[in-house]
């Protein structure tokens, strides 16, 4: 089994779809949705994960391609400027996952730790800097 995150970006014309209805029962893909907007007649985003086979998931991302929905396999939604970071501590505790976390060194910077961010968000709206911000 293999899980890949990917950002889904639809055209207004392909926002009524049910589109993750067709990868779970087609292509017997497990879906984790981190976040969406998609509403009728206006562009909408997903971003999820698969999980799955290789061939699969090759074969889902196949298909919701040929549906005009642009696929992006390797974008976060969430971008961490370390340099507005002062490292005043304010979005550890609201990371679930501890992606941003202190880095144990005397001087305790935050630090952010990609792999494990699950795009919640929760950092945005408690940075008083700036540091973190989404993309979408």
């Amino acid at each position: 089994m293999t899980t890949k995150r990917l950002m889904l970006y639809f055209p207004r014309c392909e926002t009524e779809k049910p589109i993750v209805y067709h990868l779970v029962k087609d292509y017997n893909l497990i879906i984790n949705i981190f976040r969406a907007k998609v509403t009728p007649d206006e562009e909408g985003f997903l971003v999820l994960d698969l999980t799955g086979s290789d061939r699969d998931i090759a074969r889902g991302i196949d298909w919701v391609r040929e549906l005009n929905i642009e696929v992006r396999e390797h974008q976060k939604g969430l971008r961490w400027d370390e340099s507005l970071c002062v490292s005043c501590g304010n979005c550890i505790p609201h990371c679930p996952t501890g992606a941003l976390h202190f880095n144990g060194e005397p001087g305790r910077e935050v630090v952010f730790d990609d792999s494990k961010c699950v795009e919640c968000l929760s950092c945005i709206e408690n940075c008083p800097y700036g540091a973190c911000s989404s993309i979408i």
